[in-house]
């Protein structure tokens, strides 16, 4: 068992402290997937980057999508916005709603109503997502012209507005610089500030705080969760941080090769991993104040790597790096299953790994 001693971040502490977990939310569902999947063409065959994968992100809370590079997350987020360039990727199944549209079945025009305006996403590396012959102020009136019907000058005032919101200082000369005058954390606020512009109801952050030092990870990550609380937006964060995961998340879901593997609230996730892929994540984060001395001292690590999307295992995906594995688990993929209330997982020994 991972538990709430060793990820204090779990403790809610009565002054509402920051690092406390959050409370699970139970607003509207605004956006759901179905069944997702994400195809590339490759020299080496069909790569199946999503293989399955269904969510919802329910109005104001955060939803966390973790795994290691090569598992899916980004691909999903990519996929929810139709950005897979194509070729030689394409979406080949499922659905994507935002509410009662199905993004999936509508025309590029309409997407782009949508993209940027109801749905916004805040890129890994803000340097290369900013087009860095523009200033930051003509990039940002852009989207806000476009999609809130404003006059320039309204425009201008209401970017203004929005890079005051995330802290930036002199948010009127900010506007006329262009992105190589910003530094990595002034950038990623700039990124939230535009992707906050339009009031979107579904923010999803594709690993915001990668590129950052500890001390600007942690103030992104509360402006983040402040402007959460004043936007009422449901957030999508994609992470391969536990302990980002730990402060910010309401439910998680873990993906691996492709698909979902693990999903529960926040805390039950931390306290009861029930998939040997989740509790080797945990069991690989480095916690403040553990023991320095004995066994839980030593961080264990994933033997192996991610596979080839292209050369996938029978049965399930994990098998080879796993230590529980069985010849079942070697020969048939388990089903995703509802293991504990709100707590699903695809393991053959997930009840035995819930009790360790």
């Amino acid at each position: 068992m991972v538990s709430s001693e060793i990820h204090p971040a779990l403790n809610r502490t009565a002054d509402g402290d920051r690092h406390a977990a959050p409370t699970p939310r139970t607003g509207k569902v605004v956006l759901s997937v179905e069944g997702l999947r994400t195809e590339f063409q490759t020299s080496d065959g069909v790569a199946v980057a999503v293989d399955g994968v269904s969510l919802e992100a329910r109005q104001g809370e955060t939803l966390a999508i973790v795994g290691e590079s090569g598992s899916g997350k980004s691909v999903t987020a990519l996929s929810i916005m139709r950005l897979i360039p194509s070729p030689p990727g394409r979406v080949v199944a499922g659905e994507i709603r935002y509410g009662d549209l199905d993004l999936s079945a509508i025309s590029e025009r309409e997407i782009e109503r949508i993209r940027g305006n109801k749905i916004s996403m805040i890129f890994q590396e803000p340097m290369t997502s900013l087009n860095p012959v523009l200033t930051i102020g003509r990039q940002m009136t852009e989207a806000i012209e476009t999609h809130m019907d404003l006059a320039r000058h309204d425009a201008r005032t209401r970017a203004i507005e929005m890079l005051h919101r995330v802290n930036i200082p002199e948010p009127g000369k900010r506007m006329r610089q262009f992105p190589h005058q910003l530094s990595g954390g002034m950038l990623q606020r700039v990124m939230i500030a535009m992707a906050l512009s339009c009031d979107p109801d579904v923010l999803i952050a594709d690993e915001p705080t990668t590129a950052l030092d500890v001390t600007i990870q942690s103030q992104i990550l509360d402006l983040m969760r402040e402007l959460q609380r004043d936007f009422d937006a449901a957030i999508v964060l994609i992470t391969h941080d536990m302990g980002v995961v730990a402060e910010m998340a309401d439910r998680v879901i873990v993906m691996y090769a492709g698909r979902k593997v693990e999903e529960a609230p926040a805390a039950e996730i931390f306290a009861h991993p029930r998939h040997p892929y989740t509790r080797g994540l945990l069991r690989a984060l480095p916690v403040l104040g553990r023991p320095s001395s004995g066994d839980t001292a030593r961080l264990e690590e994933i033997p192996g790597i991610v596979p080839a999307l292209t050369d996938l295992p029978v049965g399930c995906r994990f098998a080879p790096r796993c230590a529980f594995a069985t010849d079942t688990c070697r020969a048939e993929y388990p089903p995703l299953e509802e293991k504990a209330r709100g707590h699903l997982a695809a393991c053959w020994h997930a009840e035995q790994i819930a009790e360790m």
